[in-house]
């Protein structure tokens, strides 16, 4: 193992574009990890085992671990109105504001619109600033309904944690998990060895200063460590009965085509080949993240990179191999499009879609329909394709790309059948 992943890293780096990237992998107990490629394309310095990289999204699962401590020492009740814990909570829908609970918030199904970037600086008030701009979010479903990706409501769990435990957000991380070594805020940053992100300029990858939100911290806009040490946190996991609820399904994912996904308490759940794996991705400004864990095998793999041309290929080609030959799982592959395809009906499926961050047009095309999202603030559009596809049917909710690059969820059809909200990991609702 250890051979494959310090031979094969820098080819696949070679191979998908990457600039700098970590591997780590936890079995029987051990580690093993390595890293290729530089921190800067710049100047050129390499990354090493210590170099940090933005965790992003995963971010989620210590947010969530911080809740459950609050669970599990009788200070929070997740089915209990978040209102219980945070009076001031607010959003334009106050019946729904009335009664979300914070396990809705853990797994998605709020129904809040979950993807507004306020910037509220990067203060101890950070939190309680962002929080106060929530009146405008608006409810796209009822809670507990649908499950459509929220950061938003991370960042009122994160600030549940200060309030409950009287301290900052991020002093609570260091408080908690005193014993890791990770960057908790921005400021951080300078005390340690960095990489930083990179975005495609024109076909070539260059680095940027930009950053998401700081007052996203929670949802996973800051927090930053090696690769070994994210293991270090999943092993926690794996070593203690105390977060096993976290690891319950809490909430379906529609279908993405590969399989039964679940999401549990911070973490997502999937039944892949051979098991049942957990873990949680993360995508910042010029940063991309995996963590994959089987945790009846004992195994985790994190992997950490800071730009690539193709990274989940990248992604693919190490987890494929590493959680196959240490666990006896694999993730399911997309289905084959079919090869006569009943035509998509345009009429039930043409139309503008939208959410926080993105438009989705569907319209009609020369055997499905084409479908194309667009960014709705310059960031998204930075971080989104906007290259038009041509989807075909694959089953009555789901759509295929011919290009075989993804499916399209469909769901909450009129009295017509026409489609109401399609699905990229967030709910973009008809307009």
């Amino acid at each position: 193992m250890n051979e494959w992943i310090r031979r094969r890293l820098p080819e696949l780096l070679e191979e998908h574009g990457v600039v700098g990237a970590q591997v780590a992998v936890l079995h029987n107990g051990e580690f093993v990890d390595a890293a290729a490629g530089v921190r800067n394309v710049d100047t050129n310095e390499p990354v090493t085992g210590d170099t940090f990289f933005q965790i992003g999204s995963i971010t989620k699962v210590w947010t969530a671990t911080l809740v459950m401590q609050l669970v599990n020492e009788g200070l929070l009740d997740l089915d209990r109105p978040v209102r219980d814990a945070l009076p001031e909570f607010r959003i334009a829908d106050e019946e729904a504001a009335r009664i979300i609970t914070p396990r809705q918030l853990l797994c998605h199904t709020a129904g809040f619109d979950g993807d507004l970037r306020f910037e509220t600086g990067s203060g101890d008030d950070m939190l309680a600033k962002y929080v106060g701009l929530l009146s405008e979010a608006g409810q796209i479903s009822p809670p507990g309904e649908l499950y459509s990706y929220c950061n938003a409501g991370y960042v009122v769990l994160g600030r549940i944690v200060e309030v409950v435990r009287g301290k900052p957000f991020r002093a609570v991380l260091h408080e908690r998990f005193g014993l890791r070594s990770f960057a908790a805020s921005q400021a951080e940053y300078a005390l340690h060895e960095m990489a930083d992100g990179h975005l495609d300029e024109d076909g070539e990858l260059r680095p940027t200063t930009d950053h998401l939100p700081e007052s996203w911290a929670p949802s996973g806009a800051v927090l930053a460590m090696s690769a070994r040490e994210l293991l270090e946190f999943v092993r926690m996991h794996l070593e203690t009965t105390e977060f096993d609820a976290m690891r319950e399904p809490q909430a379906t994912h529609p279908d993405f085509g590969t399989g039964e996904w679940w999401w549990g308490l911070g973490w997502e759940l999937s039944n892949v080949e051979g098991g049942t794996m957990i873990g949680h991705t993360g995508s910042t400004v010029g940063y991309t993240s995996v963590v994959r864990v089987v945790p009846e095998a004992g195994v985790a793999v994190a992997v950490l990179v800071n730009g690539s041309k193709a990274a989940w290929p990248f992604f693919a080609a190490i987890l494929d191999h590493l959680l196959g030959e240490l666990a006896g799982v694999r993730t399911r592959k997309l289905p084959d499009v079919p090869a006569d395809p009943i035509p998509a009906d345009p009429g039930k499926l043409a139309g503008l879609y939208r959410s926080t961050l993105l438009d989705v047009h569907i319209t009609p095309g020369a055997t499905g329909v084409l479908v194309k999202r667009v960014g709705r603030d310059p960031l998204s559009a930075a971080l989104l394709s906007a290259e038009e596809r041509e989807f075909v049917h694959l089953t009555d909710d789901v759509l295929i790309a011919v290009d075989k690059s993804g499916v399209l969820p469909l769901g909450g059809r009129d009295e017509n059948g026409r489609v109401g909200w399609v699905h990229w990991s967030r709910a973009a609702m008809r307009v």
